[in-house]
């Protein structure tokens, strides 16, 4: 019975605390590993956040290019907005594979995720450069 009530105890506790309630690290001074790793999630997050607003813009840019290409006519050929698409799904799938393939570094080890983390962002930060780019060569 003591088991049982102390199982309640920690599950009561354990449950308490929300996904948002994350620790307060400096990440321009950490230290510890996991703080390291933690950094570099949220550097990542950040970075991944920036992408995602400029994306929005970039997405319905090719859409206003397509509106241009369907007064022009038909070729036949796949649009802005379809091939901006394809060419991002295979830039993420890109991305995912060659962190994964540099976080190898340190395979099993705890510092593992932070350069997996660490080259999300800048591989993320790199193709927001991109995008905000071919929005300047659209006149956007």
């Amino acid at each position: 019975m003591k088991t049982l009530a102390a199982l309640a105890i920690v599950l009561a506790f354990s449950g308490s605390a929300s996904a948002d309630d994350e620790p307060a690290i400096d990440c321009d001074n950490a230290m510890a590993q996991q703080d390291m790793n933690i950094c570099a999630g949220r550097d990542f997050e950040a970075a991944d956040a920036e992408l995602n607003a400029v994306w929005k813009d970039a997405v319905a840019a090719a859409r206003d290019a397509d509106k241009e290409l369907q007064d022009m006519g038909d070729d036949g050929r796949p649009g802005h907005e379809e091939t901006l698409k394809a060419a991002q799904r295979a830039w993420i799938g890109y991305r995912d594979e060659w962190c994964a393939y540099y976080g190898f570094e340190a395979r099993g080890g705890s510092m593992e995720p932070m350069l997996v983390s660490g080259c999300m962002a800048q591989l993320t930060r790199a193709r927001t450069v991109e995008l905000k780019e071919s929005l300047e060569g659209m006149g956007n």
